[in-house]
């Protein structure tokens, strides 16, 4: 039993991450420490206990990120909703609160918490008066994802394309989303647009 834990402090002391630390403490308990609980009666009670902590704390990480619910699911939902025009489920994709929001046509930022919906407005005056018709963002997997704790960071490679007056156009790009875990839930507190010029399909 002293080996295991003090595997660990070792472990630590020579600048191992905590959790290969835990992993060879728990790996000599198995290999000497189970048999001495079983030769020893009287030590059974507290092994089992030190055994069952070390499983809880090495198992415990991967359990909690088998339930946290998929980043990507609010950015799909976002952006499929303005493919498709369906905007209530567009707009469900946020989160409560304030909402930040940047983008290429001006004014350029929008916040609070009806900035989804200032972005919608703003977005719809800009097509007309540029007579921008038939809009699609194709999106691809994230090139990277951060997450800590309650808080998501994600960055989407998008392709953005549109008619301009009858012609064909395209904008390479990505989207940077940065969401919050509501509800058990994610939801998108802010985006930014970023892309190159807009160019004609080819």
């Amino acid at each position: 039993m002293r080996f295991g834990l003090r595997g660990v402090k070792l472990a630590v002391d020579k600048g191992h991450a905590w959790k290969p630390a835990m992993k060879l403490a728990a790996g000599a308990l198995l290999t000497q420490g189970v048999a001495g609980c079983e030769s020893n009666s009287r030590k059974k009670p507290m092994q089992r206990a030190i055994l069952a902590l070390l499983s809880c704390v090495l198992l415990a990480p991967a359990g909690l990120r088998a339930a946290t619910p998929d980043v990507t699911v609010p950015i799909h939902q976002f952006i499929d909703g303005f493919n498709s025009g369906d905007t209530k489920s567009a707009y469900a994709a946020y989160a409560t609160g304030d909402i930040t929001i940047v983008d290429e046509f001006a004014p350029h930022r929008w916040t609070g918490p009806h900035a989804a919906q200032a972005w919608a407005a703003a977005y719809d005056r800009h097509s007309q008066a540029t007579g921008v018709s038939d809009p699609s963002v194709k999106y691809g997997a994230p090139t990277r994802t951060e997450i800590e704790g309650g808080v998501a960071y994600v960055i989407v490679p998008t392709t953005y394309v549109y008619k301009e007056h009858g012609k064909p156009m395209t904008e390479e790009g990505e989207m940077t989303f940065v969401l919050d875990l509501q509800a058990g839930a994610w939801k998108i507190s802010a985006w930014t647009w970023s892309g190159i010029k807009p160019h004609p399909a080819r």
